[in-house]
């Protein structure tokens, strides 16, 4: 179901109206248009991303389905459209999935010790592999995180502390600020080590001192140097680096993947080059900022900490690493075919916002589109689930908010730590709709309405939209003026 607007004067729940944002009308008047071009190319892309793309527009349209609420008192009811449950682009579920996920950590995994937060950042040819590599996304980040807990175990022995453990939740973030295809990881650490103890079966804390420009020099130096082994090993750098994967399947995407990585345009009337870098950093690290290094290609920054009861300050850093690519607001149209994209924050040179064609935005969300079955969120150490000792930190779960389990769609095997779409509206918005705004009586949901037909006739009754938004049929390529008086 779909995130709310938030009403700020009378903290209402109104239904959200995807027709009227501009990714959405960039992606319906485009759509068609895009995939007919690279299919004229002689590629096709593949079945995933263009099914990602259809599906969100079918996301949040009361035309394609929906769910009745109504109040058990005076009767006051509105519907509440599915959702695409896309995870890479559509701000609305991959927003109800920041929330749900922040909300999990919180309430579940994370216990009331503090965190540090080791945000680490690679080399544009290995961000190239790692879009769609899914083993070579998890293998890289268990070298990282054996670093990054190598040097807590080291603190911890320095202590007198040896049989301890790490735990840490890693998130996979696919995009950078300027929608360009970039894996980096997010990964929140125990900011210390939990010391078990065999006779009384308990765990307890040590904190870690905080790192120095030494530590963090030393691990980005350790981290570059043994993901390079890795990749060399696996061919994807040195003598063998000519093979390819995703070119040999899917040749459009792998040159829009590429070009994505370095800013730029692998298709349409604006197609530049893709070029290789070459890893020219020195293999000492290079200080950018306090606790931030850069050695190799690979970036490293661990300034960011969250002391051991500031959970709404960890809720926000959860949030944060879960985010969608395109904030709300983010998107404007300033012509027929003509955007531009506002940064996070400025970059160096001054540079405040991207001006992007209809094209380049599909081109640059394809890229981005996650492969089936990989994981973003990963968890690690004494917070992985299959950890014995897991119980024994972790917070006590509260299932009263969680999903109800008279939802007559919850599927079988679901996982109970799920938010229910009335808990998440009233933890993130403070909208309760499970109040009824007429009299305050209970809302309840009383339907799933899904034939064609009843849609149709619940809808006319309300004055409402009956058909889906139109989707633009393909246009012809634009073509050449000719000077005929020459």
């Amino acid at each position: 179901m779909q995130q709310a607007a938030l009403n700020c004067e009378t903290h209402s729940y109104h239904r959200r109206e995807p027709e009227k944002e501009v990714l959405y009308q960039v992606i319906a008047d485009n759509l068609e248009t895009f995939l007919e071009r690279v299919q004229a190319e002689g590629h096709e892309l593949p079945e995933y991303v263009v099914q990602e793309f259809y599906n969100y527009l079918d996301c949040g349209i009361l035309a394609r389905g929906f769910a009745r609420c109504a109040c058990e008192s005076c009767g006051k009811s509105f519907a509440v459209a599915f959702s695409c449950k896309g995870r890479s682009f559509c701000g609305s579920c991959m927003g109800r999935r920041m929330a749900d996920t922040a909300a999990h950590l919180v309430d579940n995994v994370f216990p009331n010790v503090p965190v540090r937060q080791w945000v680490l950042s690679l080399p544009m040819e290995i961000r190239y592999r790692l879009a769609y590599d899914k083993k070579l996304t998890s293998d890289v980040l268990a070298v990282f995180l054996r670093v990054v807990q190598g040097w807590y175990k080291k603190k911890a022995k320095e202590q007198g502390s040896s049989d301890v453990q790490c735990g840490s939740v890693s998130y996979c973030q696919r995009f950078g600020s300027a929608l360009n295809a970039n894996l980096h990881y997010h990964s929140i650490l125990l900011d210390g080590v939990y010391e078990l103890s065999d006779e009384d079966d308990s765990a307890i804390f040590i904190p870690a001192p905080a790192p120095t420009d030494e530590d963090v020099k030393e691990v980005t130096e350790t981290t570059a140097y043994r993901v390079l082994r890795l990749l060399e090993r696996r061919g994807v750098i040195g003598e063998d680096d000519t093979l390819d994967p995703l070119s040999d399947e899917f040749p459009i995407l792998a040159g829009m993947t590429g070009a994505s990585v370095q800013s730029l345009v692998a298709t349409g009337e604006r197609a530049g080059m893709r070029v290789r870098r070459v890893l020219s950093d020195p293999a000492s690290g290079i200080r950018t900022s306090p606790l931030c290094y850069v050695s190799r290609g690979f970036s490293l920054h661990a300034k960011r900490k969250v002391e051991a009861h500031d959970r709404a300050g960890l809720e926000q850093l959860c949030s944060y690493i879960a985010r969608p690519p395109l904030a709300a607001g983010t998107l404007k149209k300033i012509s027929d075919d003509q955007f531009v994209f506002k940064l996070k924050s400025p970059w160096s040179d001054g540079t405040s916002h991207l001006l992007l064609s209809a094209h380049e935005i599909l081109e640059k969300l394809a890229s981005i589109v996650a492969p089936p079955r990989a994981n973003t969120t990963r968890y690690h150490g004494i917070l992985a689930p299959n950890s014995k000792h897991r119980s024994k930190i972790v917070p006590v779960s509260n299932d009263d908010n969680r999903d109800d389990p008279e939802d007559e769609r919850k599927k079988p095997g679901s996982s109970k730590y799920r938010l229910s779409w009335s808990a998440l509206l009233a933890r993130v918005f403070q909208i309760d709709v499970s109040v009824c705004p007429a009299c305050f009586g209970k809302m309840k949901i009383i339907a799933f309405v899904t034939d064609p037909l009843s849609i149709r006739r619940y809808l006319k009754g309300e004055n409402l939209p009956t058909g889906a938004p139109p989707i633009a049929p393909a246009r012809p390529p634009p073509q050449e003026e000719f000077n005929y008086d020459c």
